[in-house]
């Protein structure tokens, strides 16, 4: 009951909270409710292209993120419940709902800095992790080092994956294992150890696996850089 009375006035309580954590085509929000924090995420609202194909044909970003944490629940925040809203018959506005993990810092900062403390343990921890992720079927399509989450606990590396509304789950072979290693835009040297350490654990050809990723990475950073310049944008080594 507390959780469909959250989720009933979901658009008060958000409109109404001021702590913001993420603003872009999507936003989410902390909310406290019932001495729980809990992450809300709100969607944009859909063309109306995709608010017919949302309504009728496929289910929603919500409603994926949902039963995609129900499904992975062991790599994901525990998940609370979604909603959606209709106007005119056709989805409108949309919210995702999870409890609050609180971690101490994501995959990108050990990725930009050097000098990070324990950097070593924790993009070999990471290699780990990733490989669970591969051998239980999952293929996340944003893999990208805001979305990879970590937690120190008892001198261990605790992993959660968010903004898990794309996924696919099949099983990966080593060209789509290793192709899943580049949004995270790592520098050379650091794909390399979490590569190698990938390549022990999985008891493959770790010169392989180097091989493939590196041109995998080269080759997803040369397309972005490619669409910056067209956009006149500034280009990322």
């Amino acid at each position: 009951m507390i959780v469909k009375s959250f989720l009933e006035n979901i658009k008060s309580f958000f409109s109404n909270s001021q702590n913001s954590i993420h603003k872009a085509r999507n936003e989410i929000k902390v909310i406290n409710y019932k001495n729980s924090d809990l992450v809300v995420k709100s969607f944009k609202i859909p063309n109306f292209i995709n608010r017919f194909i949302y309504t009728f044909f496929k289910s929603s970003k919500a409603k994926k993120s949902y039963e995609y944490a129900l499904k992975i629940s062991e790599f994901t925040p525990k998940p609370v419940g979604f909603i959606e809203f209709y106007k005119n018959f056709l989805l409108k506005d949309s919210y995702f709902v999870s409890e609050k993990f609180d971690y101490d810092f994501t995959i990108r900062e050990p990725l930009l800095d050097k000098d990070f403390f324990q950097k070593d343990d924790i993009i070999k921890a990471f290699a780990k992790f990733t490989y669970s992720l591969h051998e239980a079927q999952i293929f996340h399509l944003d893999f990208s080092p805001g979305n990879i989450l970590i937690k120190k606990v008892d001198g261990n590396f605790i992993f959660k994956i968010v903004d898990i509304n794309r996924m696919k789950f099949l099983d990966l072979d080593i060209d789509l294992r290793m192709k899943n290693f580049a949004k995270l835009w790592a520098k050379d040297e650091d794909l390399e150890i979490i590569i190698k350490e990938y390549a022990k654990i999985s008891s493959q050809n770790e010169k392989e696996l180097i091989e493939k990723a590196l041109n995998l990475s080269h080759k997803h950073k040369a397309k972005i850089n490619l669409k910056k310049r067209l956009r006149g944008q500034k280009v990322v080594d």
